[in-house]
């Protein structure tokens, strides 16, 4: 069976700001999670949940801290990461989903504008 080889792209720089926050242990949690999102066919519930309208998060613990990354599917195979924040509650907060929902509805916008112009 051939391994799953997802391309993964960056979206607004969201991503790359909320990354550089963080300590080096924690972005090697992220990374990892993002190695499992390029190579697996199926990934854990631990790992990614799916919240609404396509978009998902990027589930990373590191020492009693919780970490969301928020990401896309695209062309079945691009995954593209919008923003990231650390959880200090049980639920996702909603201003947190709102954000992304917007930054993929920018994300479209700018697909379907760059597509139109081929």
């Amino acid at each position: 069976m051939e391994a799953t080889r997802r391309r993964i792209r960056l979206y607004g720089g969201y991503f790359e700001q909320f990354i550089s926050t963080l300590s080096e242990n924690v972005r090697e949690k992220i990374e990892y999670g993002l190695l499992l999102l390029k190579t697996q066919d199926r990934i854990s519930s631990r790992f990614i949940k799916h919240l609404r309208e396509g978009l998902y998060e990027l589930r990373t613990e590191y020492q009693g801290n919780i970490y969301r990354v928020f990401f896309i599917f695209d062309e079945g195979n691009i995954v593209v990461l919008f923003n990231g924040f650390q959880k200090k509650t049980s639920k996702t907060p909603q201003q947190e989903i709102s954000k992304a929902l917007k930054i993929k509805e920018a994300y479209y916008a700018d697909k379907q504008s760059s597509n139109s112009r081929l």
